[in-house]
């Protein structure tokens, strides 16, 4: 009987025999380096593939995922790879992927005990609290986790510009920020008006005496 996790070396095998069907020097090239145009920040769901979902090749996304694609200035995980993709890679792009129907989000709208996981939401509530007038005018919860989901993705935008990574890099080059939110029910993916080039958006608290 084949146990459930062979289908995944299965999988492989037959995914390397189609690419070097393709392409005989496919892995050679892909061997020699990446150069992704992109940092994709997303929510772990197994359902929200990067590559997938943007029609994309190996290579071509650097992506960071973790639970409601949060953006915490104490997360050093995220902070290093947002350095290492800006300042190493040269990403021209950074795209805050959220997608409708988020649990996280989900679980950070209701009052449950929920575990350790709740010190992870616990940004996310501070989110809804920001916006609480707008969410609690929605008698739909549906809805009102929709756009919560989209408050979250517009914040995790401007947590990302708070970073000295970021506007150090703004000294000197393009460097664009983008909020997106991927639906389930459709496939396709929504832009917010979350995007930001400067810091001239930002409080003056957060702007950085950097230098180049």
């Amino acid at each position: 009987m084949e146990k459930s996790y062979e289908r995944l070396i299965m999988g492989n095998k037959k995914f390397a025999l189609e690419k070097r069907f393709d392409d005989p020097e496919y892995f050679k090239k892909l061997s020699l380096g990446q150069r992704p145009e992109y940092l994709w920040i997303g929510c772990s769901d197994s359902r929200v593939p990067a590559n997938e979902i943007t029609s994309t090749k190996s290579g071509e996304i650097f992506v960071h995922r973790n639970i409601a694609n949060i953006v915490v200035h104490t997360d050093l995980n995220l902070l290093s790879v947002v350095e290492y993709a800006v300042n190493v890679l040269g990403v021209s792009h950074i795209i805050v992927c959220g997608h409708y129907g988020c649990g996280g989000v989900r679980a950070a709208m209701s009052n449950n005990d929920n575990g350790l996981v709740d010190i992870w939401l616990r940004n996310i509530k501070e989110v809804y609290h920001k916006y609480h007038n707008e969410l609690e005018a929605i008698s739909d919860l549906d809805k009102r986790a929709d756009l919560l989901t989209e408050f979250n993705v517009i914040e995790q935008v401007r947590n990302l510009a708070k970073t000295t990574t970021v506007q150090k890099a703004w000294l000197s080059r393009k460097l664009h920020i983008h909020g997106w939110v991927y639906g389930m029910n459709n496939g396709l993916i929504k832009e917010l008006n979350a995007l930001h080039d400067e810091t001239e958006d930002l409080p003056p608290i957060f702007r950085y005496s950097v230098q180049k």
